[in-house]
């Protein structure tokens, strides 16, 4: 593409060299750059690109989009300085594959919990309903069939518009986005066009990266104000926070809750670990997905929709359609008959959601074993919490590792049995490797007992000092249960 189309529409403060010149690729990690690409020099939290700039074009790069112009200057390369260089990369990786965000339905979700299975769970509405989508979620990436090993939950903004760009040419008519507090706070959602946002919750995390709770929920809230009139914007009232994030944005406002009025309001009639009857605006539907949360995530799925311009009569079958996300609330059966369920919690009030429901539903003659951990390099407060809501909500809770990183699981796990109240110290016990801790509760569990192993979910590896190690939930559960039954 022609640099002059590149920038076309971009607030630039002064350009050096020759405009128009054919760009053959946008980059903004210098070690990437290959002849005639352009490289956009972002001001990073550990490294600064600007220093990086000559390496960029000793590799081929031909353009060079800065905050600050270089002393050394080449007359071969064509200098443009912009005032935001991260906030600038959106646009031009707009420009650059043919803004396919305003030739999708591109919906947005943001919130502390329910991403994933909201964007996965709209996904496979669509794809019921005859549509072929696109998925940019945790888990993975998906164009229609084509599946795509995910990396970031929000991957960098020029990955998005080739994903894209990519699904409009496969045919795609929708395109459903997890969009995380990160991505939003690095511009990695700048400059794409969203047809819907919609708001899960916001609770304690990432106060690590954010610092305090009120600059996280800032950054959500940067999502909504930068919508446009034309947007729908789909807030969650029974979190307290819900219309605070819609309180400056231009887009047009609905609301869901399950809790009080709404213009989506839900109701659970029934609930067992095989499903849940509920009741969406007036009408009954069966789910096979259990748990309130996830009748949180379904009424704003079915909000969606709706929204989208579809027919109750068409979205509730469609609904009852749905198979549980992958590590959200999945169940397994042992062989012993220990019931287990695996599910992603890895912040307070997503263990807790999952604990009570399951409380809800539990007779109380079963005992209830929660495995869990904190990862390391993560945000610390949250680990104390943690310990005190699952030896309060469970019968026995065994405390091991997540993912450690480059910290010692031995601290990680003294700091989350900081949290731990005094009239539960006998609730509770502590084994730092997994296989171990899902193996004792094994030999603890007895028929009909639920265990829970929390904070991985989906995951197939464990990382311990830089090193991805294989390690799945799932599968350690279903190997310990039949050596351990035989």
């Amino acid at each position: 593409m022609n640099l002059e189309e590149v920038l076309h529409r971009i607030p630039v403060l002064e350009i050096i060299g020759n405009k128009d010149r054919e760009i053959s690729e946008l980059i903004f990690d210098s070690r990437k750059a290959v002849e005639h690409s352009l490289y956009v020099a972002i001001k990073g939290t550990i490294s600064d690109g600007h220093d990086f700039i000559n390496s960029s074009s000793e590799k081929g790069a031909i353009a060079i989009v800065c905050e600050h112009i270089p002393t050394e200057i080449k007359t071969e390369i064509t200098y443009i300085k912009v005032q935001d260089a991260a906030k600038t990369l959106g646009h031009l990786a707009s420009n650059f594959y043919g803004n396919p965000s305003s030739r999708l339905n591109l919906i947005g979700i943001t919130g502390t919990n329910g991403k994933t299975s909201v964007t996965t769970l709209l996904f496979d509405i669509f794809k019921i309903l005859g549509f072929k989508s696109a998925l940019i979620s945790t888990v993975e990436y998906r164009i229609g069939d084509e599946v795509i090993p995910s990396t970031h939950t929000t991957p960098d903004i020029i990955r998005v518009n080739q994903i894209l760009a990519k699904a409009v040419a496969k045919g795609c008519e929708y395109a459903f986005m997890e969009v995380s507090s990160h991505g939003i706070h690095q511009h990695r959602t700048t400059g794409l066009q969203f047809k819907i946002a919609g708001f899960t919750n916001i609770t304690h995390d990432h106060l690590d990266y954010h610092k305090t709770f009120d600059q996280y929920l800032k950054t959500k809230k940067r999502f909504f104000d930068e919508l446009t009139s034309e947007a729908i914007a789909i807030t969650n009232i029974d979190d307290k926070n819900g219309n605070v994030l819609l309180q400056n944005t231009k887009a047009k406002k609905k609301s869901y809750a399950l809790k009080t009025m709404a213009d989506f309001h839900g109701k659970i009639t029934e609930i067992d670990f095989n499903g849940m009857l509920l009741n969406f605006n007036g009408k009954e539907f069966w789910t096979t997905l259990t748990g309130k949360f996830n009748a949180s995530n379904l009424l704003l799925a079915y909000a969606i929709a709706i929204e989208s311009g579809f027919h109750e009569d068409d979205i509730l079958p469609a609904i009852s359609q749905l198979k549980r996300v992958n590590g959200r609330f999945e169940t397994l059966k042992s062989p012993g008959g220990i019931f287990f369920v695996v599910d992603y919690a890895h912040t307070p009030d997503a263990l807790e959601n999952v604990l009570d429901s399951i409380n809800e539903i539990r007779t109380k003659n079963e005992r209830l074993i929660t495995i869990f951990g904190c990862g390391g390099d993560r945000d610390v407060a949250k680990r104390p919490e943690m310990g005190k809501i699952a030896t309060r909500k469970s019968t026995l809770a065994i405390i091991t590792s997540d993912n450690p990183r480059t910290e010692n699981p031995s601290d990680i796990i003294k700091e989350i049995e900081a949290g731990v109240e005094p009239q539960n110290f006998s609730k509770y016990t502590s084994i730092p490797d997994r296989r171990e801790a899902i193996k004792m509760a094994i030999k603890f569990a007895e028929p009909k007992d639920i265990v829970v192993v929390a904070g991985k979910g989906h995951e197939t590896y464990q990382e311990i000092n830089g090193m991805k190690n294989h390690f799945d939930d799932k599968e350690t559960i279903i190997e310990l249960t039949r050596l351990m039954s035989k």
